[in-house]
């Protein structure tokens, strides 16, 4: 007699995203570490799409030519971003070969997540606000929430990036304001410690169910 499915129903999708060096990734992983749920990151499965021999690169170099591909085959990232940034079409354009590949990805990972027993899944969304295209489907949205200067000055730290192009960034991602307007819960990421944002992080997930 084959098994049933360990859930009947399926799993319940919360959303988590913030603005870049919002600390969106730590917390993550510490809902990662600290949970049950399963943890699905959607900038992760894009990089692989993108990567040397990834699935989107044939299209990518058809639509827009080799000199967007890395001599090891992958995308060439800052070529690309310069480009994009300057043509809203262009920008749709890539969008328009990516976004299908990446939510098609996404599906199946939430379908691999149920099929092992997961009743809660996290979905690690750079542009869910900026998107539209998740917010239905989510049970809550959880938002990483920091000051404009905190993002810049974390970026600063990490990157190469210039504060005129984290600026950039910034202003080409939905508002501090839009973000907070979305959210059911909101994580403050200020100056803090690891250990309060852990603390932070944990009450949140409790107040979720995870």
């Amino acid at each position: 007699m084959p098994c049933a499915p360990r859930h009947s129903h399926p799993p319940r999708l919360i959303g988590l995203t913030g603005g870049i060096g919002s600390g969106k990734s730590t917390v993550a992983q510490l809902l990662l570490q600290h949970t049950k749920a399963a943890i699905i990151d959607a900038d992760q499965l894009s990089r692989a799409l993108t990567a040397a021999g990834g699935a989107a690169i044939p299209l990518i170099a058809q639509a827009f030519g080799s000199s967007f591909i890395t001599p090891e085959g992958a995308l060439h990232r800052e070529h690309m971003r310069a480009y994009v940034f300057h043509s809203p079409a262009e920008k749709k354009r890539l969008e328009g070969i990516l976004h299908p590949m990446i939510f098609s990805t996404i599906e199946q990972a939430i379908k691999n997540a149920s099929d092992q027993g997961h009743s809660h899944v996290v979905l690690d969304i750079p542009l869910l606000v900026e998107s539209g295209h998740w917010r239905a489907r989510l049970g809550q949205v959880v938002i990483i929430d920091c000051p404009v200067e905190l993002q810049i000055r974390r970026v600063q730290q990490r990157s190469q990036l210039e504060q005129a192009e984290i600026e950039r960034i910034i202003q080409s991602q939905a508002s501090r304001q839009d973000r907070l307007a979305s959210a059911d819960v909101v994580i403050y990421n200020g100056d803090i410690c690891l250990s309060a944002l852990q603390t932070r992080t944990q009450a949140a997930a409790a107040f979720l169910g995870l």
